[in-house]
């Protein structure tokens, strides 16, 4: 993408305001009018952010017969925002979106209530530390699950996902995750080139996710009194790792998964890593920038690198070299240079529609779609590289899948104490 560009994520983030509503209304009429599917599927949506609400306006975009009936967050600001914004958006569609007073649930407590209501699907779309409780209720409560990356933010919350993913296989429900570019068809068809031997043997991989700040801690300053630790990071949860991972772990693990589909998923040997934080941050503990260095068992490696700052060239980027060639998206042009040329063409539909559209598809034909297993994988290699970020340590990947590495508090309520761990101090922070 070119600098001026907002990235995809960002996009999705800025869902409610005026402009995005609009786009999206003249983008996809002929879908909204389709009457080419008859069974009805009702969703809910946990976590009525601008993630959230621009998931859920991707699902009714998409398929006509899908009705919003259940709304939930701690904040109640944000579901009457979420539900304003999408009425909006569907007042010429009777019955589209449908969430009376009884079905706006508000509170930690939220997800409960979602899941209880007369559901079919449930769109998972909370900070991402709180992505293994809710997943894993859903799995119990019997919903197909559309699930927002990252799936944790520490290592046993991985494992939890991981856990639940394989029950939700074995009740046969469908989840579909929030890693759009595997659902983009240029990029499927590059990656399936790349996999088949379009730029010969690997032999390297290179991916950026170099962008401004997403959102700014306000100065400590500027807290209400009355406002306790909880909400205060809530309300800020990017800025703190427990609730949003660090920006390698929530935005760049979209890179981290492209490395994985080039290497057919197969999981890295070790990595090592260096990381920072550049510019004051009052009040949070994420780092603002970290190049992770991958290494597989036959000696390939792969670099990711990850930065947030305001006033520097913005990137998103992959390249995949090989002994013939190298596959590329450099400035949203997809293709593979070298004794095999080729570039993608041919329109698709959007990634994030193409997502739900295959969700949808799998629940009304009875044959569940589960990207469990590598969404996992994913994202405990975006782990992976934060931990070696953070300790200054070479990390294994046989580390990972033992590791004891748990930042999400064991309990939540909302008057607790809760002090802000430090931030990471590479040489010092122990590896866990």
């Amino acid at each position: 993408m070119t600098p001026n560009t907002p990235t995809p994520e960002v996009t999705r983030r800025t869902f409610l305001k005026a402009s995005g509503i609009a786009s999206t209304a003249l983008a996809f009429p002929s879908i909204l009018h389709a009457e080419n599917k008859t069974d009805r599927i009702r969703i809910g949506l946990i976590g009525c952010g601008g993630r959230g609400s621009g998931a859920a306006n991707n699902a009714l975009t998409v398929d006509p017969n899908v009705q919003l009936v259940a709304l939930g967050d701690v904040f109640p600001e944000r579901i009457e925002n979420a539900l304003s914004g999408l009425s909006s958006r569907y007042a010429s569609y009777p019955g589209r979106v449908d969430v009376p007073k009884e079905r706006q649930f508000t509170g930690l407590d939220a997800y409960k209530q979602v899941l209880a209501s007369d559901i079919d699907c449930v769109l998972l779309a909370t900070p991402p530390g709180f992505r293994p409780l809710h997943f894993a209720a859903a799995v119990e409560a019997g919903k197909h699950i559309f699930c927002e990356k990252p799936m944790a933010t520490d290592a046993v919350g991985v494992r939890t996902v991981i856990e639940a993913a394989r029950r939700a296989k074995e009740k046969q429900l469908s989840i579909v995750s929030g890693f759009c570019w595997r659902y983009d068809g240029q990029r499927r068809a590059l990656f399936e080139k790349v996999q088949s031997g379009g730029v010969g043997e690997i032999r390297s991989l290179y991916h950026t996710y170099l962008t401004g700040v997403v959102k700014p801690m306000p100065p400590a300053e500027t807290r209400k009194s009355e406002v306790n630790d909880l909400e205060w990071q809530l309300r800020n949860w990017y800025n703190f790792v427990w609730l949003g991972g660090d920006g390698l772990v929530e935005q760049a693990v979209h890179s981290v998964d492209k490395m994985l589909w080039a290497m057919k998923d197969q999981a890295p040997l070790r990595c090592t890593a260096t990381g920072g934080r550049q510019n004051p941050n009052p009040g949070g503990n994420i780092f603002d920038h970290m190049e992770v260095n991958y290494e597989w068992a036959n000696g390939v490696r792969g670099v990711v690198a990850q930065r947030q700052m305001g006033g520097c060239l913005n990137d998103n980027s992959d390249f995949v070299t090989g002994a013939t060639g190298i596959a590329s998206t450099k400035g949203g042009v997809v293709q593979i240079t070298g004794s095999n040329p080729w570039k993608a063409e041919g329109k698709f539909l959007g990634m994030y529609e193409q997502e739900h559209q295959e969700l949808y598809d799998s629940i009304r034909a009875g044959a569940a779609h589960n990207d469990g297993e590598w969404m996992c994988q994913s994202t405990l290699v975006a782990i992976m590289g934060r931990m070696a970020a953070y300790t200054g340590k070479e990390v294994t990947w046989e580390h990972m899948l033992k590791s004891e590495d748990r930042i999400f508090p064991s309990t939540l309520n909302w008057d607790m104490p809760l002090p802000v761990a430090p931030m990471a101090s590479p040489g010092q922070t122990k590896l866990l």
